[in-house]
């Protein structure tokens, strides 16, 4: 459910001069599942997260698809030390993540001739990162209820 309302997050209309601060939501819910579920969310559910994305955004099918799987996949592999990262650690890991998901978008996009108009391309993995405590406590809430419930 938190993956589909961070789809919707990643989709709501916003004013074109806050476009560029839009975090990224899909891939902040993919990182916190990925830390602290990677059984069952890994780089399958990024990837196909990534489809529905490309879908919603109307860009080139597979550009968000490979961005989160790649991402994902790093995250699988270090979400035993992320983990026991204190949150200003891990919003510095974010920032480095959502740089990574950025670069592979923007190396995807100057492949096909789209590259972004403004160099405020880069200020997503900012607010990403300033998001991310808020975020990690509501998921990991959320996960704590759902168990007890």
């Amino acid at each position: 459910m938190t993956l589909v309302i961070a789809l919707v997050l990643a989709i709501l209309p916003m004013p074109d001069w806050t476009n560029w601060l839009r975090p990224a939501w899909v891939l902040l819910v993919l990182i916190y599942w990925a830390m602290a579920t990677p059984q069952y969310v890994s780089v399958g559910t990024a990837w196909v997260m990534g489809l529905l994305l490309d879908l919603l955004n109307g860009t080139v099918l597979g550009e968000h698809a490979l961005a989160l799987t790649c991402v994902v996949y790093f995250v699988s592999r270090m979400h035993l030390r992320l983990s026991m990262y204190p949150l200003i650690q891990q919003g510095f890991s974010i920032l480095f993540f959502v740089l990574l998901y950025q670069f592979i978008l923007y190396c995807v996009q100057g492949f096909v001739g789209d590259l972004p108009a403004s160099h405020l391309f880069w200020m997503s993995s900012v607010t990403s990162m300033l998001l991310w405590p808020w975020m990690f406590v509501l998921l990991r809430d959320c996960r704590r209820w759902i168990k007890v419930a």
